[in-house]
């Protein structure tokens, strides 16, 4: 209501109250009618050129022709045109060259994050950070090592490491000697009748008479308190102990199974995602 009348002189409805209190019937402000009658023409306006009104066998095309998919068509139509120059080098070349390419390897970090969220952070976590029971991508740990081209091997084919169970092998407490001298590996100490077990049950065959592992065979390092299966308590390494990894026939051991991605993943892909698993931080 505009403050510049006197109120004495405006119409009222003839409704009182308080004595005083009257119901009056003054108009809006011009330029609020003006916005109303605005906002009235942009409606018809915009029914006309866009896809607006709800039918039975869909809607109102508009004049434009204009619809979501044929701008979300376009978009990529553009994106596609930034990134053509790029991915026609990546074809041609392999993922060692495209690491020590510092546009490429920029680019292929930004281009491969959607697929690492889509293939590989389910279990892997966001950043290689690592989901329970799955290796962590972003530390300096690796089961079968860590050079670009060793990564892009295990995207392709795939990774099914085995272990033994020595539940049938060992008595408890034989389990229970060879799983403290593990946890004590973890922290620069030992067990002396593990120590002897580990030797002879063929745990260093696989681990290393150090017990630092074969990346070749994908045997952990036991020396360094990263755990592949957490946390890493001497419950946890006894279950793995007595039960094994991927042990065949043995239903309560441990799954640890990679898939491959060659058959769903282009070369091209591959190749991004090793390079962007090996920029996370951790590779060699």
């Amino acid at each position: 209501m505009s403050d510049k009348k006197n109120l004495n002189d405006i119409p009222d409805t003839g409704h009182l109250w308080d004595g005083n209190l009257r119901e009056l019937t003054n108009q809006p402000p011009k330029w609020w009618m003006n916005t109303l009658y605005l906002s009235g023409i942009f409606v018809v306006v915009y029914f006309i050129l866009y896809p607006a009104i709800p039918l039975i066998n869909g809607a109102t095309k508009g004049v434009l022709g204009w619809t979501q998919m044929k701008r979300l068509n376009e978009t990529v139509v553009e994106i596609e045109k930034i990134r053509a120059p790029y991915e026609n080098k990546l074809k041609g070349m392999s993922a060692t060259a495209i690491l020590a390419d510092d546009e490429l390897s920029s680019y292929v970090v930004r281009s491969a994050k959607v697929l690492f969220g889509d293939r590989c952070a389910g279990c892997h976590g966001t950043g290689g950070s690592g989901n329970p029971g799955y290796p962590v991508l972003a530390d300096d740990d690796w089961l079968y090592g860590g050079s670009v081209e060793t990564i892009q091997q295990s995207i392709s084919s795939g990774r099914n490491g085995m272990m033994p169970g020595f539940g049938a092998m060992l008595n408890e407490q034989q389990l229970n000697e060879l799983t403290q001298h593990v946890v004590a590996l973890s922290k620069g100490g030992e067990h002396p009748v593990g120590k002897e077990l580990f030797t002879t049950q063929g745990c260093a065959g696989c681990h290393g008479m150090d017990a630092k592992g074969m990346q070749m065979m994908g045997a952990v390092n036991l020396t360094d308190a990263i755990w592949r299966f957490a946390p890493g308590t001497e419950e946890s390494v006894k279950y793995t102990i007595k039960y094994g990894v991927n042990a065949p026939g043995a239903e309560e051991t441990r799954n640890a199974e990679m898939p491959g991605f060659q058959q769903q993943l282009s070369e091209t892909d591959i190749k991004k995602l090793a390079v962007y698993v090996h920029k996370l931080g951790g590779g060699q």
